[in-house]
């Protein structure tokens, strides 16, 4: 298992700030950092990113680049 992804009893969660880029879709649009799937004890608070306009974010907490696959028609 990779030492960015734990699991639970129930869940596989994503270890938030573990990278400093990360690849969204629209699926995961409205965009907050940290994403829904991120374990959220050792983080910070929700903020979410206006990713749509760019195409790109950076999270003013944790410096987290984030861009937006907008798919083959872009």
């Amino acid at each position: 298992m990779s030492a960015m992804v734990a699991e639970d009893s129930r869940h596989r969660l994503i270890q938030p700030n573990a990278e400093h880029h990360y690849r969204v879709t629209a699926a995961d649009l409205p965009l907050s950092c940290p994403m829904p799937g991120m374990s959220l004890w050792n983080s910070h608070p929700r903020v979410y990113l206006a990713i749509e306009p760019t195409g790109w974010a950076k999270c003013p907490y944790c410096g987290a680049e984030y861009t937006l696959d907008r798919g083959p028609a872009h």
